[in-house]
Formats: C-alpha cells, sequence, structure tokens
C-alpha cells in the first residue's frame, strides 16, 4: 500500500510518502495508524495530530474503514485556505 503525509505531518515525518505492505492484522485506518505509531519517533507524530483526517484512494473515511493491500492511504491534519 501506498502512505501519504500532508502538511505539518510530512514536516514531522521527514517524507511525503512511503510504501508498506499491509502488516498481518491490520484491517482498518486506526489499526494502521497505531501500527505506524508504535513505531516511535518520529511516527508518534500521528498521535500529537488533533482531528487527524484520513482518505483512501482520495475518499475521506473514518478509523473504522477498511483497508486492503494495494490501497493508497492519505493522512492529514485539518487545514484551512486564505
Amino acid at each position: 500500500m501506498k502512505l501519504l503525509y500532508f502538511a505539518s505531518l510530512r514536516e514531522a515525518l521527514g517524507v511525503a510518502a512511503e510504501d508498506l505492505a499491509l502488516p498481518v492484522g491490520v484491517a482498518t485506518v486506526g489499526a494502521l495508524r497505531d501500527h505506524i505509531i508504535a513505531r516511535g519517533e518520529p511516527w508518534a507524530a500521528l498521535a500529537r495530530t488533533k482531528n487527524l483526517r484520513c482518505a483512501i484512494n482520495q475518499v475521506m473515511v473514518g478509523v473504522d474503514a477498511t483497508v486492503s493491500d494495494g490501497d493508497e492511504v492519505a493522512f492529514f491534519p485539518p487545514v484551512t485556505g486564505g
């Protein structure tokens, strides 16, 4: 699967994207987020981001949405434009 990180998350992690094989036992966006956070720093930035937004294949989803190998999963903080 392809993971994408945007805005302040990208800055905190130092990467905009990465490829990851779907970990065994990970079936939802929330479980994927927890797996990533368990890596420690700097990945724990996902835990510190209030109102973390998620999308699967460019569709906004909640943390209970099912993920599959081959999905594109994006994580980003709420942002505003001006």
